[in-house]
């Protein structure tokens, strides 16, 4: 376990797909218990640098990356890293839930703890009641676990992936628009889970809704056509930004 702060140090990121260069040289740190909102125009980059993040980037026929990215001092795109096992380091929940469909809300919580070879079922039984108490999900359905997790309304599924993103505990969670496809009430829990969520992880959100970024991150980082062009405390990003484009941005000039 590293001494700083940092749970995850990104030096340098690139990413290409094909001969286009999606990230340029994008360099930040995420710290212990934070929440950092990436926000920026469509196509500027956001989810393409958080699937670097999990090495799913890479696996799109054609791309590729450089740069660093250090979980806690370890280089995760060093040749010796298994993407697999990354993985179980940092989670990821996406914009449009996605539950497998075979499966029941139980499994579909457990199913990486089986993967790693888990087969105590009261083990298995105490991580599902732990993790869907964390999503916020378990009053809803601690009586119906066995039903499928496609059964469940879309709010609920989203908070069935993240429960089961939080089962084989990373220290690091990526959520990429999470909300987007959610109703207000739904993305109102979401956000209010976020909160709950920071007090144990390092949390990194893609959003398109600014509104959402001002109320729930602690950092947020401004993305343009690959770039950085500013990371900062949210409230000094909405508020006083020290570049135009930025502030462009965030008053609606552009985007």
């Amino acid at each position: 376990m590293s001494e700083s702060d940092n749970v995850l140090e990104v030096k340098n990121l690139n990413a290409w797909f094909g001969n286009f260069h999606a990230v340029k040289n994008v360099s930040n740190n995420y710290s212990r218990k934070s929440i950092t909102a990436i926000i920026g125009p469509s196509g500027c980059g956001k989810s393409t640098y958080l699937r670097c993040l999990n090495r799913i980037h890479e696996e799109v026929p054609g791309a590729r990356l450089s740069g660093e990215a250090l979980l806690l001092g370890q280089n995760i795109f060093a040749p010796n890293v298994d993407p697999v096992e990354l993985r179980r380091h940092i989670g990821m929940v996406f914009q449009k839930p996605n539950p497998f469909p075979a499966l029941s809300i139980f499994d579909n919580v457990v199913i990486g703890l089986k993967l790693q070879g888990e087969k105590r079922k009261d083990v298995l039984m105490e991580a599902a009641q732990k993790c869907l108490k964390k999503a916020a999900l378990w009053d809803e359905v601690k009586e119906k676990l066995q039903k499928q997790g496609t059964s469940l309304s879309g709010g609920q599924q989203q908070r069935l992936c993240i429960a089961r993103a939080l089962a084989v505990n990373p220290p690091v969670l990526l959520m990429d628009e999470p909300t987007s496809a959610l109703d207000p009430i739904a993305s109102a829990k979401i956000e209010e889970l976020m909160q709950t969520l920071k007090e144990e992880y390092t949390v990194i959100v893609v959003t398109h809704n600014m509104q959402q970024a001002a109320r729930v991150a602690d950092f947020t980082s401004f993305l343009m056509l690959g770039e950085l062009i500013e990371h900062g405390p949210s409230e000094v990003i909405f508020t006083n930004p020290k570049k135009t484009k930025t502030e462009d941005y965030i008053t609606g000039r552009f985007g």
